[in-house]
């Protein structure tokens, strides 16, 4: 069944770290496989063009389906492959509706998070302004603060929905990796940290970490006063 699927990815990218995690979760080793390089520009290859005519990382093929939008192609992996590997909607309503509701405020952390990180790079020189990034970094506390407090409510060692790992420790996790990469501190954020030390050992989580990370362990430092 893997050898069906084609994925194009680059290393460090939230969206298709979801997917690779949805992936090894599924147990659908053996993909065919891709890195591509943004420096590069390789998003914009002819070959990702052809599949994704936004120019856009990830880019999913399984057969003659494709499933570009990294939500989209984990939902898409859980329906056809249900029965096999993690299961990752739970049964339960409670715990559904929950895992639901954190999947999609996980876009609005990962969208706030990248205004931060990224500021110089969506932003021309010519328009950039310290109030704006300050507004910007205002705005992550705010995020960070919230799911601080989603985390406590639930307690040591749970995930995102409560006792079971599902879509929403798939699709969020990677945008908490992302910000202890850029130096935000666990001590001050210690549930954050806690579910970050959670899950960074977990198998498929392990099996999906950013090559680039390995290879440089150490983290930059844009979030340690955050």
């Amino acid at each position: 069944m893997a050898k069906d699927m084609t994925l194009l990815w680059v290393t460090g990218s939230p969206p298709c770290w979801r997917v690779m995690i949805a992936l090894e979760e599924k147990n659908l080793q053996g993909y065919n496989q891709k890195l591509l390089s943004f420096d590069k520009m390789e998003h914009k290859s002819q070959q990702v063009l052809d599949i994704n005519p936004r120019g856009q990382i990830p880019t999913f093929k399984h057969g003659d389906n494709v499933i570009n939008e990294s939500y989209a192609a984990c939902f898409y992996l859980e329906s056809q492959f249900k029965s096999q590997g993690t299961k990752l909607i739970p049964d339960g309503p409670a715990e559904q509706a929950l895992m639901y509701q954190r999947m999609f405020e996980g876009l609005t952390f990962y969208e706030k998070l990248n205004a931060v990180i990224y500021y110089e790079w969506y932003v021309p020189e010519g328009e950039r302004h310290e109030s704006a990034l300050k507004r910007n970094k205002e705005a992550l506390v705010t995020e960070l603060k919230l799911w601080e407090g989603y985390l406590q409510k639930l307690g040591s060692g749970s995930y995102l929905a409560g006792p079971s790992f599902t879509l929403a420790d798939v699709v969020v996790f990677p945008t908490v990796g992302t910000v202890f990469r850029f130096g935000l501190s666990p001590e001050r954020y210690p549930k954050l940290g806690e579910y970050h030390n959670l899950l960074k050992e977990r198998p498929s989580i392990r099996a999906s970490w950013p090559p680039h990370w390995l290879e440089s362990p150490k983290g930059l430092d844009t979030l340690k006063d955050i």
